[in-house]
């Protein structure tokens, strides 16, 4: 077994990479690593886990592959480490045969001791048999929730890497991944370690983060009713589709806002340049599908907002986790409605994977639809689901202002009786009609106005109707049967509705225009430091720097790095290097250019 010398590797973090002091839980998994153990690792977005396989792939005598799903997140990496004096090797699809065969070569004859691999090319026949070749001491598993069918976004190029320990016998393991519950987590030590494991898992509760969903209702005016009270703030906006980001970000900008539109349908440079923007500019809104995000180290996005259901509660995880990384206020806010639920559905079912994947991708839906509808605290409702439980938070929009619950026990049969006296053959809106009594040709065509039910509930508002299919759906009574374009169908538990039982709903999710945090206390916790005119400076400098190497922002220094650059005005070079974030190899290369803003901004 391997020496652990902590004072070595503390050194070797401060002179490559510029920190000071370990995040809390990367320790405790870098020692495992050292002394070679395997280890699976589940941390939150933002809690820094690239270091965990970075320093000790650095410090070792042997070789790491580190396999990683996305070209981009392989190229961003690989910069970084450059950045900070380290190099490092990538084979992947973006580039040139000659380009790989190159890079090989490099680590091959262990000039480079770090290679990224995909997971496809990682487990080639070829490509396993030049590694055995090698003296690989670790292979390091990002995303590694993909290698379980019980996890969120299951790859089956994943699975494969369950093959690596009868492979590479004596190289140890190590996965990392922000989501993973415990059925996951159980799941990826078996494929990838037969069980022998070390397990690290982070808390997921971000307090100073608000959590709130609002009804998909006007949804372009509540929405920006919202980014008007954020002006001068910087956030993100997840979208479902390329469509939808377009109209969003063309709807921002016309109304006044920095808006860019990321999505997998842009060329890679304008992605890139945008990348930039968002990572050097105020007050930007970035409007984007989830292909944006992976990577982005930007510790002032103050707000995250989902125009759509996202897939699943890991998923949402993830993505709100990109707000409030300087521990700062942050929000966010998720619209939704009924046709967000089928279109969901539609997705998972028309998509591929077997039945039992299908039904997994559709219970996890189910959860993040609970989460949508809870009436409860819901950073109770979120964490409970990674197995983690807290009191109530205080800290969203159910705790703030809680909604009013009432008992709809005869309504929700009333519901439920025109789904049955209808055949459980159409959807919402038919089911609605019928109950509240519209005489539209759909229903007298079908003689639906001849029903028992037709008319008993027209003393409720279309509104709250279905706000209660969605609560009646997320508590399991009804479904959506997309075989049926999309009937409603009544579930065992639905059926029991009718046996004496009462159920407590809320009114609705449809909110006053009230925001979690004013502008004013979501601008003053941005904008603590000292010299901001200084730090717009210094930012403007990063982003000169960033195009003429032709490297993201980030890569140069991170927010956090400038924000401490700005309070403290360091003018030697040791001040300089006592700067978190700044190491040697950075020292070196930009003193110059950043101490020379510096001091003029201190004349």
């Amino acid at each position: 077994m391997a020496s652990f010398d902590e004072i070595k590797l503390r050194n070797l973090m401060k002179d490559v990479f510029g920190y000071l002091e370990f995040r809390p839980g990367q320790l405790e998994v870098i020692k495992e690593i050292q002394q070679e153990k395997n280890v699976l690792s589940v941390m939150p977005t933002g809690a820094g886990k690239s270091l965990c396989y970075q320093l000790p792939a650095i410090s070792s005598n042997l070789q790491t592959i580190i396999v990683s799903p996305l070209v981009a997140l392989m190229d961003d990496q690989v910069t970084a480490l450059s950045a900070n004096g380290i190099t490092a090797s990538k084979i992947h699809s973006g580039q040139s045969y000659e380009e790989n065969a190159n890079e090989w070569i490099r680590f091959s004859n262990e000039k480079n001791k770090i290679l990224y691999l995909s997971p496809e090319r990682l487990m080639q026949p070829r490509m396993l048999d030049f590694l055995k070749k090698q003296s690989i001491g670790l292979f390091v598993i990002d995303e590694a929730h993909c290698i379980s069918k019980w996890g969120a976004d299951f790859r089956p190029e994943y699975e494969e890497l369950s093959k690596l320990k009868h492979h590479f016998p004596k190289s140890k393991i190590a996965a990392f991944t922000a989501t993973a519950d415990r059925a996951t987590r159980s799941d990826i030590v078996q494929k990838l370690t037969g069980g022998d494991c070390s397990i690290f898992v982070r808390s997921f509760d971000r307090p100073n983060i608000s959590l709130s969903v609002y009804q998909k209702h006007d949804f372009k005016n509540n929405l920006l009713d919202f980014l008007h009270s954020k002006k001068g703030l910087n956030g993100i906006v997840y979208c479902l589709s390329r469509n939808e980001t377009d109209d969003v970000a063309l709807l921002l900008k016309s109304n006044g806002f920095n808006s860019l539109a990321y999505h997998a349908g842009k060329s890679s440079d304008y992605r890139r340049q945008s990348q930039n923007r968002f990572m050097t500019e105020d007050a930007v809104v970035m409007v984007a599908t989830i292909a944006f995000g992976m990577g982005i180290d930007k510790a002032d996005i103050r707000f995250v907002v989902h125009a759509s259901l996202p897939s699943s509660i890991e998923a949402f995880y993830q993505e709100i986790g990109r707000a409030g990384r300087d521990g700062k206020l942050a929000e966010t806010r998720m619209f939704y409605g009924l046709q967000d639920i089928v279109k969901r559905q539609q997705m998972i079912f028309g998509g591929k994977g077997n039945d039992q994947h299908k039904m997994l991708e559709y219970k996890r839906l189910e959860a993040l639809i609970g989460y949508c509808e809870t009436t409860s605290c819901r950073r109770l409702a979120l964490l409970s689901y990674f197995d983690e439980n807290i009191k109530n938070c205080g800290n969203c929009d159910n705790c703030l202002d809680p909604p009013k619950v009432e008992d709809f026990s005869q309504v929700a049969k009333l519901i439920i009786s025109g789904i049955r006296e209808t055949g459980q053959l159409f959807g919402v809106a038919h089911i609605i009609d019928v109950i509240r009594g519209s005489g539209n040709a759909k229903i007298k065509s079908r003689s639906h106005d001849q029903l028992n039910i037709f008319g008993q509930a027209s003393s409720y508002s279309k509104s709250l109707l279905q706000s209660l299919v969605r609560q009646l759906i997320a508590h399991g009574s009804i479904r959506v049967n997309l075989e049926k374009y999309g009937a409603l169908e009544i579930t065992e538990k639905g059926q029991k509705i009718f046996d004496d039982v009462n159920i407590f709903m809320a009114k609705s999710i449809e909110k006053e225009k009230n925001n979690q945090y004013s502008q004013s206390q979501l601008s003053q916790s941005s904008n603590e430091e000292k010299n901001p005119g200084l730090f717009t400076e210094l930012k403007r400098l990063r982003f000169e720097i960033a195009r003429e190497k032709s490297v993201p922002a980030f890569v140069v220094f991170s927010d956090k790095t400038l924000m401490q650059m700005a309070n403290n005005m360091p003018k030697t070079e040791n001040e300089f290097l006592s700067i978190n974030g700044v190491g040697q190899k950075k020292l070196e290369e930009f003193f110059d250019q950043f101490s020379v803003v510096i001091r003029e901004y201190t004349k």
